[in-house]
């Protein structure tokens, strides 16, 4: 079925969600991160789906969230607000009941990267562009819990390296360091591939999957902080402003620290 700027289906023991807005690299508006989240929410337990793989069409992942949402924040409140639905798809991810496969095609930026990051397993394609560059795009931040996720997939070194240098991972390094459990050579083999690693897992115990998601989540997320007001300053400021207008109108921001 298609809704909105998504679509998802179950064919044999396997789901495949996949945000569908190619004329925008798949940027993120709020229906399509709640898209994700609500199939997560409601797989089911009975055997009826096993894996869910998740991907974009149009040679894109996901290129974060959609700029425009962003133009109407103005105070803490905002910056908490969005945050907090954002938390809200990605602890989803996480707590699906099912393994999860980020397919990825092409660029896998911003939320989509988080998107990613929150699966349990990837592959992606030699177009991989996976990354975080706020520092050189909008000027927000990323949330504690954000940036704990990109940690447990790159590690902190070189999740300190992606964010301050504001470079993306291409296919090779991201095969090199683990990020991507396997490269394929284009988008049809990425999905033929995809299929036949559900496949493989579909037939793996259940409880079993279920158990090691469960105990790992809870494993890395033992520890929290308090990180509103690092949210708030970045959304409030006026560079956040600057790189906004910047992004849309196609030009470098220019920054100026507060």
């Amino acid at each position: 079925m298609v809704m909105a700027a998504f679509s998802y289906a179950v064919e044999d023991g396997i789901g495949r969600f996949a945000f569908e807005r190619p004329e925008a690299r798949n940027a993120l508006t709020y229906e399509m991160y709640e898209g994700v989240r609500d199939v997560c929410r409601e797989v089911p337990t009975d055997g009826s789906v096993r894996v869910l793989v998740i991907t974009g069409s149009g040679g894109s992942f996901a290129a974060g969230t959609d700029m425009a949402l962003f133009r109407s924040f103005a105070t803490p409140e905002d910056a908490w607000a969005y945050e907090e639905r954002m938390e809200a798809v990605f602890q989803a991810i996480e707590r699906c009941p099912v393994p999860t496969i980020a397919a990825i095609d092409g660029a896998c930026t911003g939320g989509g990267a988080t998107i990613a990051a929150a699966c349990d397993l990837r592959l992606a394609t030699r177009r991989l562009k996976f990354g975080v560059p706020i520092a050189r795009t909008l000027g927000n931040c990323l949330s504690a819990a954000n940036l704990a996720r990109l940690v447990r997939v790159l590690g902190a070194v070189r999740a300190r390296d992606l964010l301050l240098t504001a470079r993306l991972v291409e296919a090779e390094e991201a095969a090199a360091i683990g990020l991507v459990r396997e490269v394929v050579e284009d988008a049809d083999t990425l999905a033929a591939r995809a299929l036949e690693l559900a496949g493989e897992l579909a037939t793996h115990a259940p409880l079993t999957m279920r158990a090691t998601k469960e105990g790992l989540r809870r494993l890395e997320t033992a520890d929290t902080i308090d990180d509103r007001d690092l949210v708030a300053g970045c959304y409030t400021s006026a560079d956040f402003k600057e790189g906004i207008e910047a992004f849309l109108a196609k030009r470098r921001p220019v920054w100026r620290g507060r």
